[in-house]
């Protein structure tokens, strides 16, 4: 059986942690001492490229190699601006290197990588994410595009988007559980020292990043509700914290962090839950009452809503 190639695309002001990112986790991926993947790096002419640091990087690869590739992974670029300009058009090389790509090929953006894609329309009526504090960029410069500004990664089937930094990672150990199973996966991120908290299939296990308050904001009050999750909280007492009225907080705090502060409860109750299942012996129920969730039934409830599975396999599956 061949190996699967990966192919890594370093545009110019690539920045150095997402560009290694696939070569580390990827690369990492045996079964009987044999690789899974062939993980190779490329440039847009095979020329070094210069990262969003003070050094550039040499690659063996010009963009003809993406044509050989099942996989193409495009890592976010500090010089976005000089590939996708202000009315949302890809630079010529670039677009001329993306054409290498052969049809059914899979698409991996990491961080602002997904502009690239929705620039030259590979994004249109999909689903897709990106670092949070570029989501309203995103949807503004292409507003045929389903820009998700909370989530970590979205799988899309061919096409998989993920916010910026470490959840490149929690993508990529995603792609090796959807390619390989959870074994393999766990095995990958054991080695590099992460916790192994993406399992099963779409968009499974997604936690959802919160951006910083700003003064006068909501971030102290979800730090405050963060310490009371065992307990019921209404939207009352929320605003009553944050010194608002209810109008003003729930305003507010969407436009902060994306969702209601309702779901943001339910968000945090359930992640609370699961680190609870990954941490603890305790029972389903204790974890329950433990996260105001209330009762086990719920618990259960939620939990496979959110990920497919029960709580009993989350943390097998977790443990093993």
């Amino acid at each position: 059986m061949p190996v699967h190639r990966v192919a890594v695309l370093a545009l110019p002001g690539v920045v150095p942690f997402e560009l290694a990112i696939p070569a580390r986790i990827f690369g990492g991926a045996f079964a009987n001492d044999e690789p899974l993947y062939d993980v190779i790096t490329c440039s847009v002419d095979g020329a070094p490229v210069q990262t969003s640091d003070d050094y550039s990087v040499a690659v063996r690869y010009d963009a003809s190699a993406l044509a050989t590739a099942d996989t193409v992974v495009i890592p976010p670029s500090h010089m976005l601006q000089e590939i996708v300009d202000s009315h949302g058009l890809l630079e010529d090389a670039v677009l001329r290197a993306l054409k290498e790509i052969r049809p059914g090929t899979r698409l991996v953006a990491i961080c602002t990588g997904a502009f690239v894609l929705a620039a030259a329309g590979l994004l249109d009526g999909r689903p897709a994410a990106t670092h949070w504090g570029e989501a309203a960029q995103l949807q503004e410069l292409f507003p045929a595009v389903r820009v998700d500004p909370v989530v970590l990664f979205i799988d899309d089937g061919d096409i998989l988007t993920s916010a910026g930094v470490a959840a490149g990672i929690d993508l990529c150990l995603h792609v090796i559980r959807r390619d390989h199973g959870s074994a393999v996966a766990s095995s990958v991120a054991r080695a590099c020292v992460v916790p192994p908290r993406r399992d099963g299939g779409q968009a499974q296990y997604v936690r959802r990043p919160i951006p910083p308050g700003v003064d006068g904001g909501t971030a102290a009050t979800r730090a405050w509700a963060a310490e009371q999750l065992g307990r019921p909280l209404s939207l009352v007492e929320l605003a009553e914290h944050a010194r608002m009225s209810v109008r003003t907080f729930t305003r507010r705090f969407r436009a902060e962090t994306g969702v209601s502060p309702g779901t943001w409860l339910a968000m945090q109750r359930l992640d609370y839950a699961r680190q609870l299942l990954e941490d603890t012996d305790l029972t389903v129920d204790q974890i329950a009452a433990r996260t105001g969730l209330g009762t086990g039934t719920n618990l259960r409830q939620q939990l496979r809503e959110s990920t497919g599975v029960s709580p009993t396999a989350y943390r097998r599956t977790f443990r093993s």
